[in-house]
């Protein structure tokens, strides 16, 4: 369990296809990978995956096909930049919402609109699937805890506060 509040950005520095899926090699910080064991869950753009080797500063998780399939973690390569979370301790504070970190599917975003401050994202996803998003709900994109602000059949719009806000590329997100 997770709670959508990112802890660290990693770095991917490898990726190697294998017949059941794909082994993803992280770099993150020091401070981050230190405390982190074989075994361990970790939301890796959202999605929950174990920590299955670590070396210094980098560990590695394997996603199987049906994850690379539903999220966009099968479309990272080199260099690309990730969001990270450790799992949450139950006696701890619990910023975000709860966040089980299993991905129903990729959305796409299909606008961006600057509110003075804030922004609006946009986003549309595949309503045949049998996913759909509630007004005020909680919604999970790249792992960040958001609320859904407007719900439609196949889109949906969510609030982005600056401290939140960065800049990157945003058009196949995990949900």
């Amino acid at each position: 369990m997770f709670t959508g509040i990112v802890q660290e950005i990693g770095e991917i520095k490898e990726c190697d296809e294998t017949a059941s899926g794909k082994n993803i090699h992280i770099s993150t910080t020091s401070s981050f990978t230190k405390n982190l064991q074989d075994g361990a869950s970790v939301s890796v753009n959202g999605v929950c995956l174990t920590v299955v080797d670590i070396r210094e500063n980098q560990y590695q998780v394997t996603a199987v096909q049906e994850t690379l399939q539903k999220s966009n973690l099968g479309k990272l390569k080199l260099g690309d930049f990730i969001n990270l979370e450790r799992a949450m301790k139950m006696n701890g504070r619990l910023d975000g919402h709860i966040v089980q970190g299993h991905v129903d599917q990729i959305g796409k975003c299909t606008r961006i609109e600057n509110k003075g401050g804030s922004w609006m994202f946009e986003f549309e996803y595949d309503s045949d699937q049998g996913n759909i998003t509630i007004e005020k709900g909680s919604i999970t994109i790249n792992g960040v805890s958001l609320t859904v602000v407007n719900s439609e059949i196949n889109s949906f719009s969510v609030a982005i506060i600056p401290y939140t806000y960065k800049p990157v590329s945003y058009t196949h997100l995990t949900l």
